[in-house]
């Protein structure tokens, strides 16, 4: 007869069976039931590797009956608690997104019940909860005394400093501009362009600090900016505010542009007047830094940096916050183009860049550095892919502008 720990072994086997699966599910009901975890693309990566993390060491911790004190929290999941402290997200959404785990994980277990001798059924779900739930207080005590010491050294910092006051700028609640002028050493009553700054690559916190401090010394160069303000959203992350002179949004977007061998990712908002403008420009960068991380996950890091402007993917902002409907709208309008093939890519930018230039097949060619019977057979071939309508439809272009900028999470 098999011992309790053995069929414990048994059902943790079967669990591992459907760990990619119970992941996925983890990842979907905990966004979807704590509104303050689900930040951007960057936040919801660091979410997955911490739960990912989580069902491995609790899924070991139940099979070899260890003792408890010697459990110690994954490396992911303490680094992604020290980031919800220096973004300000309450400790109790943490604690909360492991009772709902917890939780979860059970229902998956309990499911696997069946396929064990119905005697010690009891028995077994008693020690899983048990055990399950020691394993939960010994992680939640860890993470939350990371989070704990890394909120104290974020505040008592200068840039957590910083961030406190944006963050009460960009809530849209009163606050006092004059204190907040005078803590941030920056003037609210300017046109502003916000940028967020994150690195092409790895890069130390040091490192990234260094990096984002040439950018705001090029930006305010080429721009003549009045004033600067540097807030980091977490040690990956950083935003630029630019205070522009008068006119100087006339010909901000020509002369921002990413610097010669610059390391940074750049997202940049338009510019915007007052405090208002100060906070649409934040919000339309944070909506470029999301869709070029849709664009830029899973690829291999190679160097080069992206700087985008949100006047670039405007239309595919406003998309972006459903990408199922997306993905829909892209299959569904371009057909047999929307496949996730080289062939597919060639075709579709092809036709994208010579639409942009009003269908002008001498200007395309010049702009992809090619021979112009090149991008004439290749319109050629994307429209015959088109399943109806005309290749410059409106719909059309707006397909192909959410899959070159949204990439494989829109395409076939």
């Amino acid at each position: 007869m098999p011992t309790e720990q053995a069929l414990v072994s048994q059902l943790v086997d079967r669990l591992r069976g459907t760990r990619e699966a119970m992941i996925a599910d983890l990842v979907r009901l905990t966004l979807v039931q704590i509104d303050a975890l689900d930040h951007d693309a960057a936040t919801r990566s660091l979410l997955e590797a911490s739960l990912s993390e989580n069902v491995v060491a609790g899924l070991n911790f139940l099979q070899q009956d260890f003792d408890p004190e010697l459990l110690e929290a994954p490396s992911a999941a303490v680094a992604y608690a020290r980031v919800l402290a220096q973004r300000d997200v309450p400790l109790s959404a943490l604690v909360r997104a492991y009772r709902i785990g917890h939780s979860r994980v059970l229902d998956h277990a309990f499911a696997h019940l069946d396929a064990l001798p119905a005697e010690h059924r009891v028995s077994l779900v008693l020690d899983v909860v048990r055990r399950s739930a020691l394993f939960i207080d010994q992680i939640c005590e860890q993470v939350g005394r990371a989070y704990e010491r890394e909120r104290e050294r974020w505040v008592a910092s200068q840039g957590g400093v910083r961030q406190q006051w944006v963050g009460a700028l960009l809530g849209g609640g009163p606050v006092d501009r004059a204190a907040a002028e005078r803590a941030l050493r920056y003037p609210l009553d300017a046109v502003h362009v916000a940028c967020t700054l994150w690195p092409v690559g790895a890069m130390t916190s040091f490192d990234l600090v260094t990096a984002v401090d040439e950018v705001r010394v090029h930006a305010m160069a080429v721009l003549r900016a009045r004033a600067a303000l540097v807030v980091p959203t977490d040690e990956r992350e950083a935003r630029l505010w630019l205070a522009l002179p008068a006119g100087g949004e006339l010909r901000w977007r020509d002369d921002l542009a990413a610097p010669g061998g610059t390391v940074l990712h750049a997202a940049v908002g338009r510019p915007g007047t007052g405090l208002e403008g100060f906070r649409a420009s934040a919000r339309q960068s944070a909506q470029v830094r999301e869709i070029l991380a849709t664009k830029l996950t899973g690829a291999v890091p190679r160097g080069a940096a992206h700087w985008v402007h949100y006047g670039e993917v405007a239309p595919v902002a406003l998309m972006a916050g459903d990408l199922p409907a997306v993905r829909d709208f892209v299959t569904g309008t371009l057909g047999e183009l929307a496949r996730r093939d080289a062939r597919g890519a060639t075709l579709r930018e092809t036709l994208r860049v010579f639409l942009a230039h009003r269908r002008s097949h001498a200007a395309a060619a010049q702009a992809m550095n090619l021979h112009r019977n090149s991008v004439q057979y290749r319109v050629r071939q994307a429209a015959a892919l088109l399943p109806d309508g005309p290749a410059d439809d409106f719909n059309v272009r707006a397909a192909l502008l959410a899959a070159h900028w949204l990439g494989d999470a829109v395409l076939r």
